[in-house]
């Protein structure tokens, strides 16, 4: 460990130098009240910034143990301060200076969900907090007085005010740390109560635009008010009790006119899987962990994927018990996306009519007349929904605008009305009685058989040329060697971090768990375990190497990424 006045030194005597010399200040320096480590210096202004770590003991930052004794306390609390390091920044570095990412400071520090993260690591030793510097320069010359404006002005404030227990807004922490304690504790106790989520009374569903995340806000916003006859209350042990909409366990339709809030529901549903910031209005909006959004994907890849309890008996004897194709249709990759997810886990599927192949969700009496089972090759959803119940314990919400043939296999159905929640389920009940269909069920008596598949080691090649070439590129996008590995509709990634830590995890998990022996699903389980030990640093490419810009990605985004690898192989 070196002094901070040798790191003053190296700065001014590289100034004006040509920029490859700030290879001199790689290290670790003493700056008193917190270590500095510059790990990794860019190779020119337009390269990736550099990464920097402070570290502070943690009898100087003083953060008290009941702030991260438990996991969902500290990733809080690590969330939290990443947060507090992003809003100093903007108080107190100068910003971009110089050219291309010159003088910039950053660290990954989210958006609406609390996210188990790399960015901040605290514990009863210190707390570190990892971000990446644009070390400047004008043109390809080091500018070594901003640089140690940088250092030794900018950093150590925004330290001060970020990283120690004495600077930070308490009540605001403690709200932080005890509301998401309070959603993972109704996490935790819906399966007990028989329900799949719940929507708190008062939560505010709709988003700014299609383009942000934020709460929509104005005098036209309609908070959530549950129907008295589906209403729970869970007390939690930070904020009492807490009143809302349950839905139960079994098969749930969400109806109502267009524009009248289906969809909002769902989606804020499907993000329930993730805990929220406070003033987010779908803090208290919490599904189960095992909940999977499904939609049709034309054009994706399927390897061996025994979609036979949806579609068989297709043209040219396609085996529909290991279906392969480059090119799968609507009906075809929705189908392989329910079973794949089932294959990892999921007890709940989140569907809306509006992104699903109709030829897979429905198939009329009308239609059922016209041309034969013999002649169909695709069982609908329908016919499978409650056998997927019946046979696994899988619930599924469906929105539904147009297929009524869904109220007879529907336990429960809620209607949407100006955002505004309605159990119509005897209703629809009444309706199913009056205007009974004669529609043939298609399904048999069981859905059918998930086959664990086995990927194959030698199907996974991180080489592109002499280097592994490996990352995110952006939210949707995983590079794997030559292959890009598209994730646009897989929709309950939220965030870029997760994409990078889903690129490396497939890289650990070639490493390590790939041995032609493990089926997907234990090899997820190997590195999950793994993850839960050591952390997301176990994963970084190099050993030890300190990643500040990994969030944890769950398990069925993960699969979902290895699934749509063209060059993946498996045998069942």
């Amino acid at each position: 460990m070196q002094d901070c006045r040798v790191l003053r030194t190296k700065l001014y005597t590289i100034d004006g130098k040509g920029y490859k010399a700030y290879q001199e200040i790689l290290g670790a320096y003493d700056f008193g009240k917190f270590h500095l480590y510059i790990d990794h210096v860019q190779g020119d202004p337009f390269a990736a910034p550099s990464k920097v770590r402070v570290r502070i003991a943690q009898s100087e930052a003083a953060f008290p143990p009941n702030l991260y004794q438990t996991k969902a306390r500290k990733i809080a609390l690590n969330d939290y301060l990443a947060r507090c390091f992003a809003q100093a920044v903007a108080r107190f570095s100068s910003g971009v200076r110089g050219t291309g990412k010159s003088g910039l400071i950053a660290i990954d520090s989210g958006k609406q969900e609390i996210l188990e993260r790399s960015a901040v690591v605290i514990n009863e030793d210190y707390v570190e907090a990892r971000f990446v510097c644009g070390l400047p320069a004008r043109g390809r010359t080091i500018m070594g007085k901003a640089a140690e404006k940088m250092f030794f002005q900018e950093i150590p404030a925004i330290v001060e005010n970020s990283l120690f227990y004495i600077a930070i807004n308490r009540k605001e922490l403690n709200e932080y740390v005890t509301l998401m304690e309070d959603q993972e504790y109704i996490r935790d106790s819906l399966s007990k109560r028989s329900l799949v989520a719940f929507i708190a009374n008062g939560s505010i569903l709709p988003r700014r635009s299609g383009i942000s995340d934020q709460p929509l806000a104005g005098a036209n916003v309609i908070p959530f008010q549950c129907p008295p006859d589906l209403e729970v209350s869970f007390d939690v042990p930070n904020h009492g009790t807490i009143q809302g909409m349950g839905i139960p366990q079994g098969v749930t339709l969400i109806v109502g006119g267009g524009y009248h809030g289906k969809s909002t529901l769902l989606r804020a549903v499907e993000r329930g899987i993730y805990n929220h910031i406070p003033g987010d209005g779908r803090e208290w909006v919490i599904t189960i962990r095992d909940a999977v959004k499904i939609r049709a994907e034309d054009g994706r890849r399927v390897e061996k994927v025994d979609i036979s309890p949806f579609i068989n008996n297709l043209p040219f004897n396609q085996d529909t018990r290991r279906f392969t194709t480059e090119n799968a249709s609507g009906s075809t990759s929705q189908a392989a996306n329910i079973i794949e997810a089932l294959e990892i886990g999921c007890k709940l599927l989140l569907i809306d009519e509006d992104t699903s192949a109709t030829n897979f969700m429905i198939r009329d009496v009308r239609m059922q007349a016209l041309v034969s089972k013999e002649k169909e090759p695709i069982t609908p959803f329908l016919d499978k929904v409650r056998q997927l119940w019946k046979d696994f314990g899988v619930s599924s919400i469906i929105v539904v605008g147009g297929s009524g043939d869904y109220l007879d296999v529907a336990d429960h159905v809620i209607m949407m009305d100006e955002y505004r929640p309605r159990n119509v389920t005897a209703q629809a009940r009444t309706i199913t009685q009056k205007y009974q269909l004669r529609r043939i069920p298609e399904g048999g008596d069981e859905f059918g058989e998930i086959r664990p598949r086995i990927p194959l080691p030698q199907s996974f090649d991180p080489q592109r040329g002499r280097k592994v070439k490996v990352g995110a590129k952006g939210l949707d996008t995983v590079q794997f060697g030559h292959y890009r590995i598209e994730l646009d509709h897989v929709e309950q990634l939220v965030d870029v971090s997760q994409t990078r830590a889903i690129a490396d995890i497939i890289f650990y998990a070639w490493k390590r768990y790939f041995d032609g022996h493990r089926t997907l699903a234990e090899v997820i389980d190997s590195v999950e375990r793994d993850l839960d030990k050591y952390g997301l640093d176990i994963i970084a490419p190099f050993k030890d190497e300190k990643v500040g810009d990994y969030a944890r990605p769950r398990r069925y985004e993960i699969a979902a990424a290895i699934n749509r690898l063209r060059s993946l192989e498996v045998k069942s």
